[in-house]
């Protein structure tokens, strides 16, 4: 019987065969190794993107180290399914944002729009309170400084408060509506001390207060142009003012002395009159800052009051146009952290006289109000805010202080 040979040994690998593997496994992990690194160059220009707009929205970005330990580490799979983008590498996309950044809200028109199909309800409180002094004299001189007749020195203090709701819609990114009820609360505390002469005369206190619907108002506003980055954003408003408020011919007043200015028992909500204003603004946003401002002009339309003060005799009242009034305004804004920012500026308007039947009103003058106001934003979460600024009167005709609150929330 043939014994079977020995079994034949199993082939050994080529030492050729094997480098060929080696550097086809270096060529795929030089591949791998150059995706990786040209991923990480895009995620580095988008964070540098990042962090430039949230500079101009007032909010920080993420540290670098904080947002490495939360992000999650890449995997193979990722690194070999790496495509190279159409751009060059290291080439930031171009920004799609076109809204200008948000700012702590110092003046009445907010400066971001609302974006398209986005509602937004703010109901706002601001007091604001005023001190006057004046002098009113009814007689004649008969030498300077020395006068025949009766002195009125009066001392006002004026307190208002007005509860509002704002209501924004947008109707497009660049177009935004706007309607806000206001209720107003006055007081007036009037000290009086009529002389003739005889400086032993008592002050008289008289107090008049009022509270009701105000002048109910209507706006739009429109971003004009779609800037690139570096450049300002324009955006134009006007605004209809309505006088459904109590006006001042419906009130009742009540004669201090035979001569003097009147007073009024109970103060009005409105104006009386209607209103358009219309308006330019431009918000500029530069690294670390917004600068912003802007100009208005309001026109005040007469009207046909035709009618009698009541509670005054021989006080009838014709057609009057009141003084229209050009305002500016002008700030900065700054992003303390990812939550608050801080705005700073200033206000200005001029007021003009108040006709009466074609001539100017007697006893009336310009008016100018300047104000320095400073403001904060803290937001809450994703929808909502608080802002608060505060405003001081650098003028006679300006309120001495005012303060005012607002939280919009978004829907």
């Amino acid at each position: 019987m043939q014994q079977p040979g020995p079994t034949a040994a199993a082939p050994q690998p080529d030492l050729a065969q094997l480098r060929q593997q080696v550097a086809a496994q270096d060529l795929k992990l030089v591949e791998q190794q150059r995706q990786l690194d040209e991923s990480q160059r895009q995620l580095a220009a988008l964070q540098k993107q990042l962090e430039a707009l949230q500079n101009r929205l007032g909010t920080a970005p993420a540290q670098p180290a904080q947002a490495a330990k939360e992000a999650p580490p890449p995997t193979r799979v990722s690194q070999v399914d790496a495509r190279p983008t159409d751009r060059p590498v290291g080439q930031a996309p171009v920004r799609e944002d076109t809204r200008p950044p948000e700012i702590a809200p110092l003046f009445e028109a907010p400066g971001v729009l609302s974006p398209r199909g986005r509602f937004t309800l703010e109901p706002s409180l601001q007091y604001s309170y005023s001190s006057s002094d004046r002098v009113s004299i009814v007689g004649y001189t008969i030498i300077p400084a020395l006068v025949i007749g009766l002195i009125d020195v009066r001392s006002v203090q004026r307190t208002t408060v007005v509860a509002g709701l704002t209501a924004r819609y947008g109707l497009t990114n660049r177009l935004e509506v706007e309607g806000r009820i206001p209720y107003v609360y006055r007081n007036d505390d009037t000290v009086s001390r009529p002389i003739n002469l005889e400086p032993s005369s008592a002050s008289k206190v008289f107090n008049a207060e009022g509270s009701d619907l105000g002048d109910i108002e209507l706006a739009a506003r429109y971003q004009l142009n779609l800037p690139k980055p570096g450049n300002p954003y324009f955006i134009g408003g006007l605004r209809l003012k309505t006088r459904t408020g109590e006006d001042p011919f419906e009130v009742d007043y009540l004669a201090a002395a035979p001569g003097l200015p009147t007073l009024q028992t109970s103060l009005p909500t409105g104006s009386g009159f209607y209103s358009l204003q219309p308006s330019l603004s431009m918000i500029y946003p530069t690294d670390p800052a917004v600068f912003f401002g802007g100009i208005n002009y309001q026109w005040n339309i007469k009207r046909d009051v035709d009618k009698s003060l009541r509670g005054v005799q021989s006080s009838f009242v014709g057609e009057v146009d009141p003084g229209d009034a050009v305002g500016i305004n002008f700030g900065m804004g700054l992003g303390l952290n990812e939550r608050s920012s801080f705005s700073i500026g200033y206000e200005h308007t001029w007021v003009g006289k108040t006709k009466t039947d074609g001539t100017v009103t007697e006893g009336t003058t310009n008016l100018q109000t300047a104000s320095l106001l400073l403001g904060y934003s803290y937001r809450l979460n994703k929808r909502a805010s608080l802002s608060l600024s505060v405003g001081a009167g650098l003028t006679n005709d300006s309120p001495d202080t005012q303060f005012t609150l607002r939280l919009p929330y978004t829907f």
